[in-house]
């Protein structure tokens, strides 16, 4: 049986490169493989005006159309996430359709506005994160609760990603959250060491200006392997949060190693090949580092678990059941 499948975003691939919109269109994917017809609404405005198709997925710009509603109406199921979840969650119990909640932090928003009632299943992207819920729901009657949960690790395909590391030590979306200032305070320290800054497509963007960095604009997911990853030695990751860090496990595709600070996301994806050092210890990220690139040894069996967590975090299993669960609701 076909099923009908909306979802309802604020922007999707390829307008925007964050991990949470490339998450969902990894998830629609299989979907669509599977035979069914998978729309994704955006409810940003952007520069697309038309409709397009993404990796088969039928993307609907804000300005495109204007019947979402009606086609929301005859959906077997309706998805959505971050900020798009309370208006899309309040048609679904208006028409009474099946609604899945992709849930990619446990900021307290996220989490309330799945205890508004009516979520089918909610969609946790770690364990940790599964674990934040059921202590955050505990406080909730039980008719409030989503009534079904999974946990789906943001898939990477390891082929698309893996490529042959270069040199430069990189830090990808240059925002003071994801830790600018001490991958520019590390590029200062060592000069003679090549950097590579990536602009992100969400933050205040403040790329260090050193003639050690150099500076790449906005990335699309589908060029990060010839464009960054092609030329990095070591991927840092100094982020004061992350649920779960989708581009440290793109670059382990490669066998690069991540250098990070142990948010729980971090701690759970790169289980025994992340390197961790707090985010304001500057000494501690400079000898880690300057220890992956000055010692080849180290450096080689820090590649060889990144490539063995890599081959660990194979997605095949979370979409198999995400897929499952979806037909599921539609049957239910």
């Amino acid at each position: 049986m076909t099923l009908k499948v909306v979802a309802r975003v604020h922007a999707m691939p390829p307008e925007h490169n964050a991990g949470a919109e490339h998450m969902l269109a990894a998830m629609l994917e299989p979907l669509v493989e599977r035979g069914h017809d998978v729309q994704v609404w955006l409810s940003q405005y952007g520069q697309a005006h038309e409709p397009y198709t993404y990796q088969g997925i039928q993307i609907v710009p804000q300005a495109a159309r204007l019947d979402f509603t009606s086609v929301a109406r005859r959906a077997d199921v309706l998805v959505s996430h971050l900020e798009c979840v309370p208006s899309t969650a309040s048609i679904a119990r208006g028409f009474g359709r099946p609604m899945v909640v992709i849930c990619h932090n446990d900021h307290r928003p996220s989490l309330r506005d799945m205890a508004a009632g009516g979520t089918s299943l909610a969609v946790y992207n770690s364990q940790w994160m599964r674990t934040e819920a059921e202590l955050f729901f505990a406080e909730y009657p039980k008719s409030v609760r989503p009534t079904g949960e999974v946990v789906v690790r943001p898939p990477v395909y390891a082929d698309r990603y893996a490529t042959k590391p270069g040199g430069a030590v990189t830090l990808i979306n240059c925002s003071a959250e994801k830790g600018v200032h001490l991958f520019g305070e590390l590029a200062r320290r060592m000069p003679e060491q090549q950097f590579l800054a990536v602009k992100g497509a969400y933050g205040e963007q403040s790329p260090p200006d050193l003639p050690n960095v150099e500076v790449l604009e906005h990335v699309p997911g589908e060029e990060m392997a010839a464009r960054v990853y092609r030329r990095t030695r070591v991927l840092v990751m100094p982020s004061a949060y992350e649920s779960w860090g989708r581009t440290a496990v793109e670059a382990m595709a490669s066998g690069i190693p991540v250098l990070a600070h142990p948010t729980r996301g971090l701690c759970e994806s790169l289980g025994d090949a992340g390197i961790f050092a707090d985010r304001g210890d500057d000494d501690a990220w400079q000898a880690l580092l300057e220890r992956l690139l000055r010692d080849p040894a180290e450096y080689r069996l820090a590649s060889k678990r990144a490539r063995a967590r890599s081959a660990e975090l194979d997605p095949a299993a979370d979409l198999q059941a995400w897929c499952a669960a979806i037909e599921e609701l539609a049957d239910a």
